[in-house]
This record gives structure tokens, C-alpha cells and sequence, in this order.
């Protein structure tokens, strides 16, 4: 396994899978000695950033049971 130019690696997908690691998984590195570990991070921001990007974007002034009526064809 090679380290690109930019210091990037693929995680192998037999590893991602056991661990269950989607992608945007925030990950935390360790070094021990010369060995350098990698884990899911305890704490995950992938949610809180999405959420955070989507916030105060909306421009319709429509309740939420209006929107899900309109959804829904009611």
C-alpha cells in the first residue's frame, strides 16, 4: 500500500466493512512507537455538520404538517 502525494491511503474494504466505517467516518490516529493506529472516533461531528450546513437555509415559511401534507399529496 502506497501513500499518495497529498498523505492520503485507501482503508482496505474487507477492514472498513468489519468495522463498520461509511464513508465520512471520523477517525482517530494514535501513534505508538513506530506504529500508527486507526480507529472510529469516539465522538462523531458527521451528523452535527450536516446539520449545521442545512441551518437556516430554509426560505418556506410552510409548518411542518404542510410540508408533509404537500409530501404526501393530501
Amino acid at each position: 500500500m502506497l501513500i499518495t502525494s497529498k498523505g492520503q491511503i485507501t482503508i482496505p474494504k474487507e477492514f472498513r466493512e468489519a468495522l463498520g466505517m461509511l464513508p465520512h467516518t471520523d477517525v482517530e490516529f494514535e501513534r505508538i512507537g513506530d506504529e500508527l493506529r486507526i480507529r472510529k472516533a469516539k465522538e462523531s461531528v458527521r451528523g452535527k455538520k450536516l446539520l449545521e450546513a442545512m441551518s437556516g437555509k430554509s426560505t418556506v415559511s410552510m409548518s411542518t404538517d404542510e410540508i408533509m401534507r404537500l409530501t404526501r399529496g393530501e
